[in-house]
């Protein structure tokens, strides 16, 4: 995929990646921490697209650790750190570590031990241009809730009050969209600033303390806020990352609203869909006449959501809403979408059946809430 200045995040651009783990250990925990390491590094050694990894001690403070590794591309290393083989390869570890960051990079110049590599010697797996970012990170969470406990976990999602979006003089809470698809949930937040940061001052507010706790006895995964492990684990489970973010170079027209679309995938095909929705929404973004604004595209294991903003409805134009746009689109997302999880079978080039799927996929919105609301 051709990287365009619209596109500010995505794991499709070919490059290989840097991934950054920064830790800090509890005192007299280095030697568990350790072993854990190793494990896992006998783990990792064998997953598909993985190619090395360092682990760094500070000399200036030995309980700050650093475990940098390279990969082939961003999509691998998604499926590996999404994984429930990934969760339970860190678990030893989460006794030894007090706090973590984690940070992922497109290498983009790479000096040799003689040379520079300039961009007409760069490989094709590096991301020779640069994208033009808006200074907002985008993350999403989803969890699934207990058959028959919908209505009441979106009167509790939709009745709380905002938490205060400043969070610090760097760091600003921009929007969040909340939406439903039968008994799953999908939050989406945007943040200007630290994610980190944003989602730990959101963790922290009473109000959304409040209501995480009074949606607990409804969710199909138990869990325990109050223990660090239980949290860690939850939310290592419920992420939901964003994989391509695009935005048109027209001016916004008044009349932009925000849908989220369900596509569950065919087991294994998860990613390869994904990719196919940010090609079809970098094509949009360039077309003038394409009623699709803006797009963010979530993806993990065989989910995958589209937030999309649109001048419009959805049913004006069904085609571009769904990310069909262009010969063989339709008959690609058919071979990769699990239509029977939503209704839809048969052929995706019948209006019938792209009304079908638009309906299913239309996800029940809760709250979109941005700073101005706050």
């Amino acid at each position: 995929m051709s990287i365009s200045g619209r596109i500010s995040q995505s794991a499709f651009d070919g490059s290989r990646l840097r991934v950054i783990l920064l830790l800090d250990l509890y005192e007299g925990a280095q030697q568990q921490f350790l072993d854990a390491y190793e494990l896992m590094c006998k783990q990792v050694a064998s997953v598909p697209g993985h190619i090395s990894d360092q682990l760094c001690q500070s000399i200036e403070n030995p309980s700050q650790w650093l475990i940098t590794s390279e990969w082939e591309s961003a999509p691998p290393f998604l499926a590996w750190v999404n994984s429930e083989e990934h969760v339970e390869t860190v678990k030893p570890m989460h006794s030894c570590v007090r706090d973590t960051r984690s940070m992922r990079y497109s290498i983009l110049r790479e000096t040799g031990p003689r040379q520079p590599l300039t961009p007409d010697r760069a490989s094709t797996r590096q991301q020779v241009a640069a994208r033009v970012g808006d200074g907002v990170a985008r993350h999403a969470l989803t969890f699934t809730v207990k058959p028959g406990s919908e209505s009441k976990v979106a009167e509790l999602l939709a009745g709380y009050e905002s938490p205060k979006a400043q969070v610090d003089e760097n760091t600003r809470l921009r929007r969040t969209s909340l939406f439903m698809h039968g008994n799953r949930v999908v939050r989406a937040v945007e943040v200007e600033g630290d994610l980190l940061a944003a989602l730990r001052h959101v963790a922290r507010q009473p109000e959304v303390r409040a209501v995480e706790e009074a949606i607990n006895p409804y969710l199909e995964q138990d869990r325990d806020l109050t223990d660090p492990q239980s949290a860690r684990v939850f939310f290592t489970r419920a992420a939901l990352p964003a994989v391509h973010h695009v935005v048109s170079g027209r001016p916004a027209a008044g009349d932009v609203r925000r849908h989220a679309l369900y596509y569950p995938a065919k087991e294994g095909c998860g990613m390869e869909l994904a990719r196919l929705l940010a090609h079809q929404d970098a094509a949009a973004a360039d077309d003038p006449k394409s009623p699709v604004y803006g797009s963010t595209v979530f993806q993990r294991d065989d989910i995958v959501v589209r937030l999309v903003d649109l001048t419009g409805e959805l049913d004006v134009d069904p085609v571009a809403s769904l990310g069909l746009k262009g010969p063989g689109s339709a008959a690609e997302l058919e071979r990769l979408l699990d239509g029977a999880a939503i209704g839809v079978e048969g052929s995706l080039e019948t209006e019938r059946n792209i009304n079908r799927l638009l309906s299913h996929a239309d996800m029940l919105p809760i709250t979109d809430r941005s700073s101005a609301d706050s």
